[in-house]
């Protein structure tokens, strides 16, 4: 499995849960966008699934168990 920069995990999760909400509210439930199909290729494609749920669900508990107290840490690399 292809372990994401935190900072771009926490990004693409955030930008697929919010995408899908604000073309239901403007296209009436409308196929998914290109936008929205590419965030659920990206998110699938690092835990090695073709299931978005799986993925985000994979995503969420790697962000929990990766993110550290600090989250500028990660970006300086201090631990």
């Amino acid at each position: 499995m292809l372990i994401p920069r935190p900072a771009v995990l926490r990004r693409l999760v955030e930008e697929y849960e919010t995408v899908p909400a604000e073309e239901a509210a403007t296209a009436g439930g409308a196929r998914p966008s290109k936008r929205a199909q590419d965030l659920a290729y990206t998110l699938c494609v690092s835990p090695g699934t073709q299931e978005l749920g799986r993925a985000l669900e994979a995503a969420h508990r790697l962000l929990e168990t990766i993110i550290p107290a600090r989250p500028e840490a990660t970006e300086i690399g201090v631990r």
